[in-house]
């Protein structure tokens, strides 16, 4: 054993050591954009994956309780943007602002998604499942449309945001 400690719980009895559990998971980070009767709106979203490369499918899964969810939860199409660590300012008012998007740089999609200039990859999806999840919906999304750049991540781990360091 290297000296680490492991404490042992019940998550279904003690959600902030179950949130600290899975806070040590490090993810990239995500901006999620839709079209809506207000105009464009832009979640943060750390829980995207790959699904299947045929046909192509991600997921995301927003939150019940956000307060965007609405947004979201009925979107037919929605474009999922990764971001670059020299993105964390636009992170960071994405998260205060659902509407934060119209004052980044951006173009649109070939659907009219806002995508994010300068992200690591941006993906075109329309609606192709969703499925609840407890507090959370699975939204699966069939990518239509992929673009993909260079560039070091901006990462998210025990509720910090960092930088991917290769060894």
């Amino acid at each position: 054993m290297d000296g680490r400690s492991i404490a042992s719980f019940d998550p279904s009895t003690d959600s902030d050591s179950f949130r600290g559990a899975l806070g040590s998971f490090a993810t990239g980070v995500t901006i999620v954009t839709t079209d809506g009767p207000e105009g464009a709106v832009a979640i943060v979203a750390n829980s995207f994956a790959s699904v299947s490369l045929d046909p192509p499918l991600v997921l995301w899964s927003p939150a019940k309780s956000s307060r965007r969810f609405a947004h979201f939860a009925g979107a037919r199409r929605f474009a999922i943007n990764v971001l670059c660590a020299e993105q964390h300012d636009i992170c960071a008012a994405v998260a205060k602002s659902k509407t934060a998007i119209n004052h980044v740089p951006t173009h649109l999609s070939h659907c009219g998604m806002p995508l994010i200039d300068g992200a690591l990859a941006t993906f075109e999806c329309s609606l192709h499942a969703t499925h609840d999840a407890g507090d959370h919906v699975i939204i699966v999304g069939l990518v239509t449309k992929a673009h993909h750049g260079t560039g070091d991540p901006l990462v998210f781990h025990g509720g910090k945001y960092g930088v991917f360091a290769a060894r």
